[in-house]
């Protein structure tokens, strides 16, 4: 049977690897830590020599790296000249748009059928194979890239060409830091006037004030028992990251320059809770930088 290739078995990739495991896929699988490598072999995955070696032979290969400078060497160092030509490729990493579009360009002049697909949902989505996809490139590529992801999350939407998947996280990750700002602003706020916490949660979140940040992720503890802010924010998705996609979507901007003031605001606080040792918690822990208690 032919297998998929998975490369990058980090805190999202291998839980994704499981997943298809687990629905029964034959997976081959690499990464430069070989504690992710036994992981994923014991979630039901074949371990690989080689990105190039996993690559060989596979339908599919699904890569889920850092950053964009990872993606464009394993692709252009590696995969491009191992995959077989009727292979899909489907990047999952968040990275920049133009990296995106430059490294898909390269995949179509070598005749391979490259998509961008990268995730919303956090670690716990992908273990639970409940993330949102976000995915760029052709309606026919996308069309073959559909089971795999499927098994992987429980939202897979094309957004439009190549690049399209990374423009449409980027927006929507700035949309959340900064949407989580606002809430843990307006949780200060309230028990300053003498609300309790819960009673303004009950209120807000049945009201015009709702959104994912309170009632999915609530920044303060109590209201949403799974938030991170019931693990002393630990867990869940990193300050650090949340910094990255900002600074994502603050080069994307600029590159068509488009204003985005809130933005730009959001990445500057969270480089400034990162700068204070914030980076390793839940980006809700910003909530303790603006009450003004971060040690």
């Amino acid at each position: 049977m032919p297998h998929v290739a998975f490369i990058g078995l980090g805190n999202m990739g291998s839980g994704m690897a499981a997943n298809l495991a687990k629905a029964g896929r034959e997976v081959r699988a690499f990464d430069l830590s070989a504690a992710a490598l036994d992981t994923a072999q014991k979630n039901g995955a074949a371990k690989a020599a080689s990105a190039a070696d996993a690559v060989k032979g596979a339908e599919a290969v699904i890569t889920m790296l850092p950053a964009g400078k990872h993606v464009r060497a394993v692709y252009e160092g590696e995969i491009f000249a191992a995959a077989d030509q009727n292979a899909i490729l489907i990047d999952c990493s968040t990275i920049d748009v133009a990296t995106a579009k430059s490294v898909g360009a390269a995949a179509a002049a070598k005749g391979l059928a490259m998509l961008d697909a990268p995730v919303s949902g956090g670690i716990a989505a992908a273990n639970g194979g409940t993330l949102t996809f976000m995915v760029g490139g052709t309606a026919d590529h996308f069309a073959r890239a559909e089971p795999y992801l499927k098994q992987m999350g429980k939202n897979v939407i094309r957004a439009g060409d190549s690049g399209a998947g990374q423009a449409a996280k980027v927006c929507n990750n700035m949309l959340l830091g900064i949407s989580m700002i606002g809430t843990c602003e307006a949780f200060i706020l309230a028990q300053k006037l003498g609300l309790d916490p819960q009673t303004f949660f009950d209120i807000s979140s049945k009201a015009s004030g709702q959104s994912w940040s309170m009632t999915s992720y609530c920044p303060v503890p109590g209201p949403v028992p799974s938030a991170p802010s019931n693990r002393d924010y630990e867990g869940g998705f990193a300050a650090a990251l949340m910094l990255k996609d900002l600074k994502l979507a603050l080069e994307a901007a600029q590159g068509v320059e488009a204003s985005v003031p809130m933005g730009a605001q959001a990445e500057s606080l969270y480089q400034v809770f990162a700068g204070l040792g914030g980076a390793g918690k839940d980006f809700s822990a910003i909530i303790k930088l603006l009450d003004g208690s971060w040690k």
